[in-house]
């Protein structure tokens, strides 16, 4: 499934209750020594509540009865030590989520990392450990790895923000994206522009522009536009300027030509029938950046790399 990154459900090599009981499960591999804390901070939004996101998640799991396969077969005073171990080679992202979501079901869960993400991993890797009741990790396990296993599947595919991608914005806040709406309401994509310059000059603000072009001709009137007035527009996004073709190739002529025609004047940023196998040819157009939804979020890769 593209955006996944399979991370082996956690292992339980040593298992042991209150008096010392030890039971063998199964091995990893040798251990690796200095395991350390993970350096990358999650993103923060102004109002975004990722701790209530996660409690939401944990919710969902429990329902009303809490986890009935856990509370039927593990002993409420069993100890364990878990390891992580990647399923497949790639990038690791979510490990500063996961251990919030470990300190969010019990506060003296230990967890340590021998990797921070962004890292890659191969396969076979144990990268990190939890200890601490039993009950505790089960509970957490899911939903660890589901966030986990989604985070590294996108990090992997497009090395996105700790590997090499980002997204476009946080949000409707924080960068100005002029879309075909907002031209048509606005009475053409001149005057949206204009009106964005405006705004921004009036409100005292900084961020980044893009707008939305469809046609050769709408990228001449933005530039035409930009040579003549001060504007804050800092990127143009070419939209479906890749055209499909039938023998499944794509035709990049119209793309290419609209970046050479902006000539390094703004960012380019190429838009629609974009696919893993498309994205290469894209690329080659000379396009700063290629937005896609194949992992059903906005994802712009970087490839300037």
């Amino acid at each position: 499934m593209p955006g996944v990154l399979p991370i082996s459900p956690l292992v339980w090599p040593h298992l042991c209750t209150n008096s010392r009981q030890v039971v063998k499960m199964s091995a990893t591999g040798i251990r690796k020594p200095g395991f350390e804390s993970p350096a990358i901070k999650l993103p923060s939004h102004p109002t975004y509540d990722l701790k209530g996101v996660v409690k939401l998640a944990l919710a969902e799991d429990a329902g009303d009865r809490g986890d009935v396969t856990c509370m039927a077969t593990i002993p409420l005073d069993m100890e364990v030590e878990a390891h992580f171990l990647a399923k497949e080679d790639g990038i690791i992202a979510g490990i500063a989520l996961a251990e919030m979501i470990f300190h969010e079901v019990d506060p003296s869960l230990k967890v340590e990392w021998s990797l921070k993400d962004g890292d890659h991993v191969h396969k076979g890797l144990q990268f990190g450990k939890v200890s601490g009741r039993a009950h505790s990790i089960v509970i957490a396990e899911r939903v660890v790895l589901n966030f986990m296993q989604r985070m590294s599947g996108i990090a992997t595919l497009t090395k996105v923000l700790i590997g090499g991608g980002k997204n476009h914005r946080m949000g409707l806040f924080d960068m100005v994206m002029i879309k075909d709406n907002h031209i048509s309401a606005a009475g053409g994509i001149i005057n949206a522009i204009r009106s964005v310059d405006e705004y921004l000059g009036q409100k005292n603000l900084q961020m980044e522009v893009e707008v939305e072009t469809r046609t050769l001709e709408e990228v001449n009137e933005v530039l035409q536009y930009a040579s003549q007035m001060k504007t804050s527009l800092t990127r143009i996004m070419l939209d479906n300027m890749v055209v499909p073709l039938p023998n499944g190739d794509v035709d990049v002529s119209m793309l290419k030509e609209a970046v050479q025609l902006i000539n390094g004047r703004f960012e380019t940023e190429a838009s629609g029938n974009v696919t893993i196998e498309t994205v290469h040819k894209i690329g080659q157009t000379g396009v700063t950046y290629i937005s896609s939804d194949i992992l059903y979020q906005f994802i712009a890769v970087n490839l300037a790399l």
